[in-house]
């Protein structure tokens, strides 16, 4: 048993209220349960209820059992004397206010529903992380599309918070957030931080300055990256190693924080050799790049700003040294929708909101064109037959699991409470 079943048990009054008696057998209506309190204080504010024909407005208390009032040492705290009703699954206490009046307790452990209390309990005790993997099939497809909505929004106001945050480290420069957050993502899981700790070790006024020269701007990336410190007897490395000495002298630069760069269990194409190439060409050959993808508001709009490939070098590399088969090493479709999912599309939400505009239905749109992601949070909802069309229901799907089914958040949500109200 948790607390918030019985706040979800209050706040909608899923016990029966039919000749209600309070533990001190006084008769008990209820008018309005209150205003679900989230913040210090009792639980539910302003209710109304009637006692013995006497109309009480004041605040509900709830716990699981009725000494908790003790153990949470409510009866040193002034602002529970206001408290009305004390409603408990079992009554094991009388409780006092401070000037020893006994306050009301509604005990409910007899007037609720079995079948609502199994429901519940059935939710919590699952064990393989989506607690209620047996019916979310079931729930009708107006709950879960409405219910994948919010959870997507949600999960770009989250993003919002970060974004926010990182704005202000960057001194309120969106072009310089922009590269910040594409370098997060280029380096994906395994280098984000990687990629990350290189945009954070130079100015990105010195990427403007560089930016006119492809060699420089690469020679840039991969020399804070640590990765132009050996030997090599080529002569695009020989370029690119001057190239950087220079820079290094010219802009005082220093790699010393900056994590190094793994290529260990990566396929290939997500060297960091490659990605930082593309990222190098992508601010080469795109000067107003921040402009373009605000005021860019289709798909097809996007997959052109991003249509860029590596240096012709990496052509026959993924490495320096050993040579492979010939490929143009540009962006796929694939590698872009998780850049749009992870950075376009929350930078523009939020570049919206900091403006005081809406982009809501714009993003939403968006979202709905672009292909799912595949993870294994996705493939975990759909072995349970939840079909996923699209990444705004992945970014959903992912929000639900990570932050309601991991933490047994199933009275918040709206797939649990559906559940529960059978």
């Amino acid at each position: 048993m948790k607390e918030d079943f019985l706040h979800y048990l209050w706040k909608f009054q899923k016990f029966s209220t039919f000749k209600l008696v309070t533990q001190e057998n006084e008769n008990l209506q209820i008018l309005k349960s209150g205003v679900h309190n989230l913040n210090a204080g009792p639980d539910f504010l302003n209710a109304h209820i009637i006692i013995n024909e006497l109309v009480w407005i004041g605040n509900v208390e709830v716990h699981i059992n009725a000494s908790h009032w003790y153990s949470h040492h409510h009866e040193q705290n002034p602002n529970y004397d206001s408290v009305i009703l004390h409603v408990v699954w079992i009554h094991d206490a009388d409780v006092y206010r401070s000037d020893n009046t006994i306050i009301p307790t509604l005990e409910l452990k007899n007037i609720v529903d079995t079948a609502l209390l199994t429901n519940y309990k059935s939710l919590l005790q699952t064990k393989n992380g989506i607690n209620c993997n047996n019916e979310i099939a079931s729930i009708d497809s107006f709950t879960l599309s409405n219910w994948k909505e919010r959870l997507f929004l949600e999960r770009l106001e989250e993003k919002s918070k970060f974004i926010l945050n990182e704005l202000e480290n960057n001194h309120n420069h969106w072009e310089a957030l922009l590269f910040v957050l594409l370098s997060k993502n280029f380096g994906l899981k395994v280098n984000g931080e990687s990629f990350l700790s290189i945009a954070q070790s130079f100015d990105f006024s010195t990427l403007k300055k560089c930016s006119k020269n492809a060699l420089e701007l690469e020679a840039l990336f991969l020399g804070q990256a640590g990765l132009l410190e050996d030997e090599v007897e080529e002569l695009y490395y020989f370029e690119l190693k001057t190239n950087y000495s220079y820079l290094k002298r010219k802009f005082n630069l220093s790699n010393q924080n900056v994590i190094h760069a793994s290529f260990f269990r990566l396929r290939p194409p997500n060297f960091p050799t490659i990605r930082l190439s593309q990222l190098a060409i992508l601010y080469t050959e795109r000067q107003n790049l921040f402009s373009e993808i605000i005021h860019a508001k289709t798909l097809d709009e996007f997959y052109a700003i991003f249509s860029v490939a590596a240096n012709s070098y990496w052509d026959t590399h993924y490495n320096f040294k050993v040579t492979s088969s010939k490929r143009k090493k540009a962006l796929t479709k694939k590698f872009i929708d998780l850049l749009l999912i992870n950075t376009v599309l929350p930078l523009k939400y939020c570049y919206a909101s900091f403006l005081g505009k809406d982009l809501s239905e714009e993003i939403i749109e968006l979202a709905s064109s672009i292909s799912k992601e595949e993870n294994t949070i996705i493939k975990e909802f759909e072995k349970y037959q939840i079909n996923i069309q699209n990444s705004l229901e992945s970014q959903a799907l992912i929000q639900l699991k990570t932050n309601y089914c991991t933490n047994n958040r199933c009275l918040e949500c709206a797939i649990g409470f559906k559940i529960l109200k059978r």
